[in-house]
């Protein structure tokens, strides 16, 4: 098995477990389910930084954005080998290079994809 499928599949995975959890609190599952469909879109227009910050923001009075901002945080820092409580919105906005920046930007798109499509499918709300 390829290395990229191999990777392909600890994205699915993580992203899938992400899910499982928003699932079973059933108090969010639509508001996550939005927040995940256009988080992508969020990230190409404003930047993942700014994007970070937005979620981080508004992570004290709203658990989608939360959950949202550590479920990808968790999987970005973990896939560029940084240290599991590190922050990512700091990471990037004191630490990274440009280079790491853009390789955390791609790297959250990536699992975006597989948490916006199994959010679609598995989570309440509009289609």
């Amino acid at each position: 098995m390829s290395e990229q499928r191999m990777l392909e599949q600890r994205r699915a995975e993580a992203a899938w477990d992400a899910i499982q959890a928003v699932k079973r609190t059933n108090s969010y599952q639509r508001e996550y389910k939005s927040l995940a469909r256009s988080a992508p879109a969020d990230i190409h227009v404003n930047g993942l930084g700014q994007t970070l910050a937005f979620w981080r923001a508004n992570a004290k009075k709203k658990a989608e954005h939360r959950e949202l901002y550590n479920h990808v945080s968790r999987w970005v820092m973990r896939h560029l080998k940084q240290q599991p409580g590190d922050n990512l919105l700091e990471w990037v906005s004191k630490t990274a290079t440009t280079d790491q920046y853009r390789q955390a930007t791609t790297e959250a798109m990536a699992f975006l994809l597989w948490l916006k499509r199994f959010a679609e499918a598995e989570l309440e709300g509009e289609a």
